[in-house]
């Protein structure tokens, strides 16, 4: 059986990540589990899976005698009875957890994007430097992985789709004066507020842009985004010899999750929904409309800055996003702040993770300054 950390078990991904261990018991078992500052769904499912550890990584004082901090996702990722760390934490927060488990040589199964985002480089030294590897769980890239399975030709091509979120047929002038219920009315996925919310701006694509150009060693000019409203191509993956090859299947994280915990093999399983082609109906793609939904394009141009940047990116957009579901900032000033943001703080080297984690201060400061 393979030992499994959980961090951010209380979350969407969390949740469902639970669904499919329950379904594979005899392969799986629950070593540590983490949560934000849900203690009450964290004692429950520690109740039921009782694991070695568990811990609240977004509370200062233990409650109920669960040990509470940051610290504890460090604990729980690189705990010795643990195999593979399914890092499902939302944000910045999940870096340390993942360098750290991949230089204790775990297996990552990131969900956590910003991860890569942030620090894509040091991810790779550290996988590196203790023999850990990082396996998606994004269905998008979870899709390009599969779809490389088994091939022996050089990958010359991804184009990941975006369902266009619940704003992809308004005009600009009514996707700037959207609301946080309108923004949190995905079309096909159940997300946390978060990402749904970088859904809705597509800040999440240009993440997954950035994610994919670390994941498959591609260029940007290589990655392409297309809208494809039925969320039923999850990728594609263009060979060099022109042959395409893509994903497919109804809207579901645990398909994904499953794979990213048994890859390169697959186990059996029945609790997803399979596919029926007449059913999925028409498919249809469109272009992304980067004058509507600025976001996707200041993430865009942050991944091919390098350096700093993206960290920057994505720090001005957690500030942002947690701004507009508060209440602080218009859902079209989204794309404003992390653009001034961006123009202030420029781009420097990535050498360490300590530079990092001061572009990463230095945006959200300013991101703060520019809502105020």
């Amino acid at each position: 059986m393979r030992g499994i950390a959980l961090l951010g078990s209380t979350g969407s991904i969390g949740r469902s990540t639970l669904k499919v261990l329950k379904r594979h018991r005899e392969e799986f078992r629950i070593v540590t589990l983490t949560a934000g500052r849900n203690s009450g769904l964290l004692e429950a499912q520690c109740a039921e899976w009782s694991p070695r550890f568990a811990g609240l990584a977004g509370v200062s004082a233990a409650i109920n005698g669960i040990p509470s901090g940051p610290e504890v996702l460090i604990e729980a990722a690189t705990h010795p009875e643990v195999d593979v760390v399914v890092n499902a934490v939302v944000g910045a927060a999940g870096l340390d957890a993942t360098l750290a488990a991949l230089r204790a040589g775990k297996r990552v199964a990131l969900a956590n994007k910003e991860t890569l985002v942030m620090a894509g480089d040091l991810v790779a030294e550290s996988a590196l430097e203790g023999g850990g590897e990082v396996v998606p769980v994004d269905s998008e890239h979870s899709a390009v992985l599969q779809c490389l399975a088994g091939a022996e030709s050089p990958l010359s091509r991804l184009i990941l789709t975006a369902s266009g979120g619940p704003f992809r047929e308004w005009d600009a002038e009514r996707v700037t004066a959207a609301t946080v219920s309108e923004a949190l009315n995905h079309p096909t996925w159940n997300m946390g507020h978060k990402i749904t919310v970088d859904s809705a701006t597509l800040a999440n694509k240009a993440l997954e842009v950035i994610e994919a150009h670390f994941l498959f060693g591609l260029p940007y000019d290589a990655v392409e985004v297309v809208v494809h409203p039925q969320s039923i191509i999850h990728g594609f993956a263009e060979f060099c010899d022109g042959s395409v090859v893509a994903q497919l299947g109804f809207p579901t994280m645990e398909l994904p999750i499953l794979y990213a915990l048994t890859h390169p093999r697959r186990l059996p399983d029945d609790g997803v929904r399979r596919f029926d082609p007449v059913a999925a109906g028409p498919l249809t793609f469109e272009p992304v409309r980067t004058d509507v939904f600025r976001a996707f394009g200041l993430g865009l141009a942050a991944g091919r800055a390098g350096g700093t940047a993206p960290a920057v990116f994505n720090a001005a957009n957690e500030v942002a996003v947690a701004a507009f579901l508060e209440g602080r900032l218009s859902f079209g000033a989204i794309a404003d702040v992390i653009d001034r943001v961006l123009e202030r703080e420029g781009s420097e080297p990535v050498a360490t993770l300590e530079a990092v984690r001061a572009a990463d201060h230095r945006a959200r400061v300013q991101a703060e300054e520019v809502i105020a």
